[in-house]
């Protein structure tokens, strides 16, 4: 049972064997630095349950618990806070438990509700860019998080492969491309398609300024410049499935695909589904009819279908035109319903969206909600912030934003350029410093972008993010190596680390080593406090308080130079558990580790 279970119990016991009163609860908190201790019970809320003074009051529990309790070896009290101090064979069991246990810290598979987390979900008519390294990185880690903490996920997106900005891309590539591949061309599928587009936005700005100059009203020239007329005609050919249109989406989408893998094999995120607009954008429209019949929508004299939130503090949203087209809501309200067709199991979604969304996904999940999907209970927005760039750092290929393939390229080259000024790397061949400048770059960024809580607004520095020191993931990732060089010359020394040749009933711990126990022991809880609230910065920042600690530790006791064979053992043992949960709340983050750097 845990520690502070055990002694809310025992503290519950005490209170009524000595003053013959019944608390309902007991408030713990760590001890202050300052003091002996390693929990402080607070005894001011028990005074309204208990008369007299709290200081008498905390000492005779303190008496009672350590007569009666193994764990507590002494006490004291300051004030109305009775410290404990917990017995070392505590943590020296505690260890032994957890030193052999290769999935520390995570749940047991698929023990909870099985969740969908989407992310990505871009659109082809571009590559993906710096918003979506964010959105990318947080869904994915999310879903590990809650893969760890015995949730079975899915991971999905919904590729946005149709619509006029798609019909840009390929109009502007009939015009201009001159039969340009990306085989003849040396350009990613995507960043080839993503120059059409901006051709077709130069093409098409070209043409107003023309129909301007010759007296057109701007925004009329806007909806009648040529380019823009004829990408419309596309698109209706599109969806009257015309043969040579849709054999053109068909080879430019191919293309950007390609382009896509290549990047989310870099960035180290992966997906069990994929979903496109061209098959869900049909979906939902047969769901609002059957939603009017029950009374959850209603009918405007135009025909078009709404339904009215304002009695939740929202407003009127359509979800018909009057025409009978859908809107996006009607494909989210379909793709939705789709998704738990297709995985039944599914008894939650979490859908990693720019925090300019909020407003849709508060409808989205009230529409479910009220057609009465039991599942839309554990539908969640991981809705997240901006992402900015110093002004002037980098530029992208496109000239107007920073595409994602860019800002890992920028990542790695700042990592070699730190590492090779700081003279780290000696005795390396030129793959392996390769290998390992993109390990510490995307380790950098990464690490960045999810140590900070998803709905603030990030400044990302890139070479402020490639510091060894300080809360970032290159620190982490060198005191992990540090671990493993440690283990290496033990290896070499003849030093055992098995636990089970470990005497403990003479062993004293240090301070640090206990307090490397302590911060040890909230992995699992921190695991499920993450996934609780899909927050992986609480899994970096724990991470962060981890190595702190050990370097701490490293620092102060001597670990292969220590002459008790006992206290050597424990020391090296140690330092292999923290580097292991070093390595596995970095998966988490999907964030790799060096061995030596």
């Amino acid at each position: 049972m845990e520690l502070q279970k055990v002694l809310e119990q025992k503290v519950q016991q005490a209170v009524k064997d000595l003053f013959e009163a019944d608390l309902s609860s007991v408030e713990f908190q760590p001890t202050r630095k300052d003091f002996e201790g390693d929990i402080t019970v607070v005894v001011f809320p028990m005074l309204r349950v208990v008369k007299g003074n709290p200081v008498q009051i905390g000492t005779q529990i303190g008496e009672y618990l350590v007569a009666k309790v193994t764990e507590v070896s002494k006490f004291n009290v300051v004030k109305g806070f009775l410290n404990l101090v917990i017995a070392d064979s505590y943590y020296l069991d505690f260890f032994r438990t957890i030193s052999t246990d290769a999935s520390y810290g995570y749940a047991k598979v698929a023990s909870k509700d099985s969740i969908m987390v989407e992310y990505s979900s871009p659109n082809t008519n571009k590559p993906l860019h710096l918003g979506h390294i964010r959105n990318n990185l947080l869904g994915y880690s999310v879903a590990e998080i809650l893969k760890a903490a015995g949730h079975k996920v899915y991971k999905t997106q919904i590729i946005n492969d149709r619509g006029i900005h798609i019909c840009k891309s390929m109009l502007a590539w009939q015009k201009f491309g001159e039969d340009e591949t990306p085989e003849s061309s040396g350009l990613k599928g995507d960043h080839l398609v993503g120059k059409y587009y901006v051709a077709f936005d130069k093409a098409y700005k070209s043409e107003i300024q023309e129909l301007v100059s010759d007296g057109k009203d701007k925004e009329i020239a806007e909806k009648e410049a040529p380019i823009l007329v004829e990408a419309q005609e596309m698109l209706r050919k599109w969806e009257a499935g015309d043969k040579d249109v849709v054999s053109l989406w068909k080879k430019m989408n191919g293309w950007v695909y390609e382009g896509f893998d290549t990047t989310y094999e870099n960035m180290g995120v992966d997906f069990d589904k994929l979903y496109y607009e061209s098959d869900t954008y049909l979906l939902g429209r047969d769901v609002v009819k059957e939603g009017l019949e029950k009374g959850v929508f209603f009918k405007k004299t135009d025909g078009s279908v709404w339904i009215d939130l304002t009695d939740e503090g929202l407003d009127e949203k359509i979800v018909l035109r009057s025409d009978g087209t859908a809107v996006y809501m009607t494909q989210d309200i379909g793709t939705a319903i789709q998704r738990v067709t297709d995985f039944p199991d599914i008894n939650g979604m979490v859908y990693t969206v720019g925090n300019e969304q909020d407003y849709h996904f508060k409808v989205l999940f009230l529409i479910l909600k009220k057609l009465g999907y039991s599942w839309a209970e554990k539908l969640y927005h991981l809705s997240y912030g901006m992402v900015d760039l110093p002004s002037g750092k980098m530029k992208s290929r496109e000239g107007t934003v920073v595409d994602a393939d860019d800002l890992m390229e920028n990542m790695t080259s700042t990592a070699a350029t730190i590492s090779e000024d700081l003279g780290k790397l000696e005795g390396y061949t030129k793959e392996e410093k390769q290998d390992l400048y993109k390990i510490i770059g995307l380790g950098a960024l990464k690490y960045y972008i999810l140590k900070v809580d998803p709905k603030k607004r990030i400044l990302f520095n890139p070479e402020e993010s490639v510091d060894f020191q300080g809360n970032t993931g290159p620190f982490i990732q060198y005191t992990y190596a540090r671990i493993q060089s440690i283990l290496r010359k033990a290896n070499d020394l003849g030093i055992a680390d098995s636990v089970k040749d470990l005497d403990t009933s003479d062993l004293a711990l240090h301070e640090k080593e206990k307090e490397l126990l302590k911060q040890l022991q909230l992995y699992p809880e921190t695991v499920q406090l993450a996934a609780e609230n899909y927050s992986p910065a609480l899994i970096a920042n724990y991470t962060y308080d981890l190595v702190k600690e050990f370097n701490s530790f490293y620092q102060q006791v001597s670990i292969l130079g220590e002459a008790d064979e006992q206290k050597r053992l424990l020391r090296v043992s140690l330092s292999r558990k923290v580097g292991e949960v070093i390595q596995s709340s970095f998966k988490l983050l999907g964030v790799d580790v060096p061995e030596r750097m």
